[in-house]
């Protein structure tokens, strides 16, 4: 049997001890053990990798960001930021067609701006803006469906865990990356916005309207979530703005380790004074934070374990070789990995489908010829998988938002919330489409640093 035979007898065999309910960690780690020693025909050879693959995976610098901005999203959660966000852009904009719906996705956007995990954003914000969505009378495809979808913005808004992964495992600037997921970010809520919209002037019986508040309640709003918009600008604008003419000869204010801890530790005292944390929230914050970390590393490991084994079998080199041998044209072999990234989000998290298909997908990208430089096509296509591995998220049948939405709305059946995303999930993809035709969407502020 070839290394690659093998490799593909793995990834069958990983993939089937995963939909059997053994966690991806064990799945990936598992496979690639094995699969290394029938290669070698001895254990020797991994368990002497393995002192290395395990420093690799943990001992890394630029991973200490991922506890840093998991603890600011605790943070956030626990501080009642979710809360004063929405209220906000619903004294603003409920009193219009499908505003609270509206002043969800806007919601979800700032608080996806401070926890950097979807499925983080789709909880906090489902308890949050689904009781008002009933109160005022909001269908339960259109309530349940644009808080799915919101629930997106959390990984795609910077900061993002999965970018800084992505960024990791590519040896990519992970500033550079942050910068081009902003007007993406802010196509996805334009989008999502223009559904809502859509979807309330086809059905005006879906939504009924806020009474418009005094102007004396919108700016006390605002003054509520000022310190919201100070941390995501004092973070992103930190960690990616030119800053020379304050600290001369360095463009960044911060690192972005410096901006998560500083991040963290501004989200962390908004909830001290607030009094939105406090010593039990606080401890069960770092708690989590902690659990998160430890689950993400494990999942490194598994990935470390299962990418040495594909780089003893050469098939990430093989694949590249065949797709650039065999002629396909380079925007049919990009389409056919979204789409492969389209079908795993039905069975998996976003941060495994990244672990496991990057060491295969990434040295392919870079075989192809797209008119942009290495590092262009490198980050464009980082841009192209969140998109398409958000996407995944709320993908009927088994998305994982969906799930989280339908577990605060028992009494909402799936097939409803199922019907309500749909409309999401065709701007998600019409926005891909504009992406991949114009890829200077992603690259215009990475090429203006």
């Amino acid at each position: 049997m070839s290394g690659v035979e093998l490799a593909i007898l793995g990834f069958g065999t990983m993939l089937g001890m995963i939909a059997i309910r053994i966690p991806i960690a064990a799945a990936m780690a598992i496979t690639g053990f094995v699969g290394v020693w029938i290669l070698r025909g001895s254990p020797d050879p991994m368990m002497n990798l393995l002192k290395s693959v395990t420093w690799d995976a943990f001992a890394s610098y630029s991973l200490s960001i991922v506890p840093l901005f998991l603890l600011m999203g605790q943070f956030a959660s626990k501080s009642g930021m979710s809360e004063r966000l929405f209220r906000a852009t619903a004294d603003w904009l409920g009193h219009r067609p499908g505003g609270i719906a509206i002043a969800a996705v806007g919601a979800c956007a700032g608080f996806g701006a401070v926890s950097g995990s979807s499925l983080a954003t789709a909880s906090t914000m489902g308890q949050v803006a689904l009781p008002e969505m009933k109160r005022y009378g909001y269908s339960d495809p259109l309530a349940t469906g644009v808080l799915a979808a919101g629930g997106t913005l959390g990984i795609l808004i910077p900061p993002s865990i999965i970018l800084v992964i992505y960024a990791i495992l590519t040896e990519q600037n992970i500033e550079k990356m942050f910068a081009a997921a902003i007007l993406p970010g802010l196509l996805a809520v334009a989008g999502y916005i223009l559904v809502v919209m859509i979807y309330v002037a086809l059905r005006p019986d879906a939504a009924q309207r806020m009474p418009r508040q005094p102007w004396a309640v919108r700016r006390s709003s605002l003054v509520r979530v000022w310190p919201v918009v100070a941390v995501f600008v004092l973070v992103i604008g930190g960690i990616a703005a030119d800053w020379n003419w304050l600290k001369p000869g360095r463009q960044a204010l911060f690192t972005p380790i410096e901006g998560a801890a500083v991040g963290a530790v501004l989200t962390g005292l908004y909830g001290l004074l607030t009094g939105g944390l406090d010593r039990r929230s606080f401890t069960t914050s770092i708690l989590e934070a902690a659990q998160a970390t430890g689950m993400i590393y494990l999942i490194l490991f598994g990935a470390q374990v299962f990418n040495t084994f594909l780089a003893f079998t050469r098939t990430p080199q093989a694949l590249a070789d065949w797709v650039v041998t065999a002629g396909f044209s380079p925007m049919v072999v990009l389409l056919l990995m979204l789409a492969t990234y389209l079908i795993f989000g039905c069975v998996m998290d976003s941060l495994s489908m990244i672990l496991l298909t990057i060491p295969i997908f990434f040295p392919i990208v870079q075989s192809l010829e797209f008119g942009l430089t290495p590092d262009e096509t490198a980050i464009w296509f980082g841009i192209l998988v969140l998109i398409v591995v958000e996407v995944g998220l709320i993908t009927p049948p088994v998305g994982m938002n969906l799930f989280i939405i339908n577990a605060l709305a028992r009494e909402i059946p799936i097939r409803r919330t199922y019907a309500g995303v749909m409309p999401f999930v065709v701007s998600d993809l019409i926005r891909v489409a504009v992406l991949i035709a114009s890829p200077w969407l992603s690259l215009v502020l990475v090429r203006a640093m």
